[in-house]
């Protein structure tokens, strides 16, 4: 008798992304094992979560009972036609290959291929065949656990004690029954079973029975609400306190409808009560004569953190003032802003590098819904919204989320890359035992990899998937336009064994397969998402497409950049740290030639900045670039316009390299206070008073700047050529260009201006002359106006002749021959 497969292809999308779907596996049209691949269209149908699917079945001879099958699909999508739809590489092959296996069975079988888990795991809704509306059905990956059932708290208190305590008293206890792969479901069609509605805005955990019996509340990974916005965390005592008081980390999941958005940013009371189909929320996204950049290239970046903004206020900032900051932003001219980490993270004040909750965005923020309208207010100015995200590890304090999630036992830390058994480091536990030994039992198989907590389990699918789905559904559900991952280097390079730090190859390998599926599967579902890397291995694989062997970035962070052309006292003299030498004020010869190299490279898909985050606040003697560019002397006087010319120059040296410049809030207008992760709360600033007052200048410099790139091709190419180095004068010159249209950029961090010229000499100079359409010591941006005063100058041979600022940025543009 022939057996029979079934196979299915579930999208987890509520959109129609694909069409065409083939089956496609080893085995010939009679059922047997063949290496050539067959064909055969699939049967398009809606699956129980609602979402797209796609089914064929088909029958097996008897006589292949027990051999190994290999399968995928094929589709035409948004990125063409005929594309491969597996983007999930199966665990350590021969060959990082993207297909599914499985084994044939004498008796009926079904093959599931979950393109996302973002509509299967967590609380969602069950679309049952005759139903009116939808029911509710809950779904957790536990694959150690004994026992799994849902539990529900109150909206009051949002959180439920290890010993009960805080369970609803009305409504029932939800048994869960195991699953394919470890995945435990409730029965949502069987007795008792619960409309969505009567659910929604329901706070839940789920109690799990561990592997050694022990029972533990969980909250749910792929919640889209954690309820909580304070930083009370009780430990798993019962609390008195409030949802207002609990850190949502630890307090419980909140059932969401995620096909609706509030009407209105905010409301006096939660839960909410005005809601709008999502359709309808989305639909005057865009404005006309306001488009939305779509490539890495065309990018001015502003990096935005939430937390930082408020001035004035108690508390950190939330999306409300990012919202108010908006007309602000719109006014610089920046086109994208890239925020830092927004999903759940534990509370604020906090940069947000430690996520618990991928799917949720920080309650203590705003919340799901207010990112969503930030978003639509965004693209209205024609503004993108790029990501900040964190994979290389989780929250250093993961209990209730990650941290032994359905077992005690080392290995089976779900989350976790652990090798091997915990015998294994017989010196690492003697040493745990010592007095004072800050060695923890049992830890010695963990991965770091110079992140704040444990590597996670890059080998397994399931964790890959959390990661993945939660892009997916900040990209689908969301809008955001791209993503920014935290470092990457930490997550394909830097790991090592805990108990001895000794290379972990097994785990780079994994993480950069990751790292590629990750790329593969949003760029499957949405092609021209904009993807950058923080990496700083220098590994051209990063920034190479999959289809080519690479990871599928489409530009890496350029560290390099920040510390040869700003620098600090703790970087190396192989760094050129332009800013920084030449604000001590001695006069010295600056190593204009070694940052030359460094900006020639900016073209290679790279992201370039002169601040950031990390460099304003997270190293010793790290400050901000004004205060750097001032040699921490008091801003005022000849000090401060010395500064500030530094600065103007520096940002021009930033955005009109050829990578795609990214510049910290604040910049604009001169910040100056210290901006450490931990305090940046009670040193944040007024930048619209800024902007009013000392930053005024400096405001309408970025702002005009911005302008003048965006708004030339040549200026937001890849290509750049420099010309002219002088270390002892201080001086750089570097042309951009773009078909017919060509610019010349000249830099000068002398402290006295060349009121007479300063020759450059370049074959590039000649056959044409030159204008200057652009200087940064104009009067306006708080200069003396010593240049070329919109001159046109003709070479004399390979040689041109330029007034130069002191400390100035001046652009020349090719006459037209």
């Amino acid at each position: 008798m022939p057996t029979s497969v079934q196979f299915e292809y579930r999208t987890g999308l509520k959109r129609e992304v694909f069409r065409n779907v083939r089956l496609t596996g080893s085995w010939d049209a009679r059922g047997r094992a063949s290496d050539t691949w067959s064909v055969i269209l699939m049967e398009p149908a809606i699956a129980e979560d609602g979402c797209p699917c796609f089914r064929a079945t088909l029958s097996f001879d008897s006589s292949e009972v027990g051999k190994c099958f290999l399968w995928g699909v094929r589709v035409d999508g948004p990125g063409g036609e005929d594309l491969w739809g597996i983007p999930a590489e199966l665990r350590d092959p021969v060959a990082p290959e993207p297909v599914r296996g499985f084994v044939l069975r004498s008796e009926p079988s079904c093959e599931r291929y979950f393109l996302t888990q973002g509509r299967r795991l967590g609380a969602q809704k069950h679309f049952a065949p005759g139903a009116a509306r939808p029911l509710a059905r809950f779904a957790v990956w536990a694959p150690n656990a004994r026992q799994v059932e849902v539990v529900f708290g109150t909206q009051e208190g949002g959180y439920i004690a290890d010993d009960g305590t805080g369970l609803s008293p009305t409504l029932p206890v939800l048994p869960m029954v195991r699953k394919e792969g470890g995945v435990w479901e409730t029965s949502p069609e069987g007795p008792g079973a619960l409309e969505f509605e009567r659910l929604r805005f329901q706070p839940y955990m789920f109690r799990v029975t561990r592997a050694d019996g022990q029972v533990v509340y969980r909250t749910d990974l792929y919640s889209r609400c954690q309820l909580g916005r304070g930083t009370s965390n009780p430990r798993g005592r019962p609390s008195a306190g409030s949802r207002l008081e609990v850190n949502a980390t630890v307090s419980c999941s909140v059932v969401v409808d995620p096909d609706t958005v509030t009407t209105h940013f905010s409301e006096p009371r939660w839960p909410e009560q005005e809601f709008l189909p999502e359709e309808e929320f989305w639909r005057d996204e865009f404005r006309p004569g306001r488009p939305v950049p779509t490539r890495v290239e065309d990018l001015v970046l502003y990096e935005l953190h939430v937390g930082a903004l408020g001035f004035g206020k108690d508390g950190a900032g939330t999306l409300a003032d990012a919202v108010a900051l908006l007309d602000h932003l719109e006014a610089l001219g920046v086109n994208a802003v890239e925020l830092l980490p927004m999903s759940e993270f534990g509370g604020l004040p906090n940069w947000g590098y430690a996520t618990t909750h991928y799917f949720a965005i920080e309650y203590a923020g705003g919340g799901r819904d207010q990112l969503k309208h930030f978003v639509r207010e965004c693209h209205r100015r024609g503004i993108a919204v790029i990501m900040d995200v964190v994979y290389n590890h989780y929250h250093p304090d993961a209990d209730r989320a990650q941290w032994m999630y359905d077992s005690n036992a080392h290995p089976d830390n779900l989350y976790y890359w652990y090798e091997g058994r915990p015998e294994h480091y017989p010196d690492y536990e003697r040493a745990a035992a010592q007095p004072g030994a800050t060695a923890t039992p049992g830890h010695g198989g963990y991965i770091d990899n110079q992140s704040t907590g444990y590597a996670p389990r890059f080998h397994e699918e399931m964790v890959r998937a959390l990661f993945t789905s939660s892009a997916v559904c900040l990209m689908e559900e969301f809008h955001i336009d791209g993503f920014r991952v935290d470092q990457t280097t930490c997550i394909h390079s830097y790991n090592v064994l805990h108990a001895n730090g000794q290379p972990a190859s097994r785990t780079n390998i994994a993480g950069a397969r990751f790292l590629r599926e990750w790329c593969r599967t949003l760029r499957l579902i949405r092609p021209g998402v904009m993807l950058m890397a923080e990496d700083h291995s220098g590994w051209d694989s990063v920034t190479t497409p999959v289809s080519e062997g690479g990871l599928g970035f489409d530009a890496a962070w350029y560290a390099d950049f920040y510390h040869h052309l700003i620098g600090g006292p703790t970087r190396g003299m192989e760094f050129a740290k332009l800013l920084w030498t030449s604000g001590r004020g001695g006069g010295e010869p600056l190593a204009m030639g070694t940052f030359a190299d460094v900006l020639a490279r900016t073209g290679q898909k790279k992201v370039v900045y002169h601040e950031s985050h990390d460099e304003a606040g997270n190293g010793e003697g790290t400050r901000r670039t004004l205060v750097l560019a001032a040699n921490a002397a008091q801003l005022q006087g000849d000090v401060l316009r010395a500064a500030e010319a530094r600065c103007r120059t520096v940002f021009g040296l930033s955005v009109l390299a050829a990578g795609t410049p990214l510049f910290l809030m604040g910049e604009e207008v001169g910040a100056a206070n210290d901006y450490r992760y931990d305090t940046f709360v009670s040193q944040r600033e007024d930048l619209l008073g800024l902007r009013e007052g000392r930053g005024q200048h400096l405001f309408r410099y970025y702002q005009e700047l911005i302008r003048l790139r965006l708004g030339q091709a040549a200026l937001r190419s890849r290509d750049l050529e420099v010309l002219v180095v002088h270390d002892v004068n201080r001086v750089l010159a570097f042309r951009r260009w773009s078909g017919a249209e060509e610019f010349l950029v000249v830099a000068s961090l002398n402290d006295a201006p060349f009121s007479q010229g300063h020759e450059l000499v370049s074959p590039r100079l000649g056959a044409g002359a030159w204008k200057e359409v652009f200087n940064s010591d104009a009067e306006p941006y708080g200069g003396s106006n010593v240049g070329n005063l919109g001159a046109t100058l003709l070479p004399s041979g390979d040689a041109l002749r330029v007034v130069l600022p002191a400390r100035g940025i001046v652009v020349f543009q090719r006459l037209a021959r």
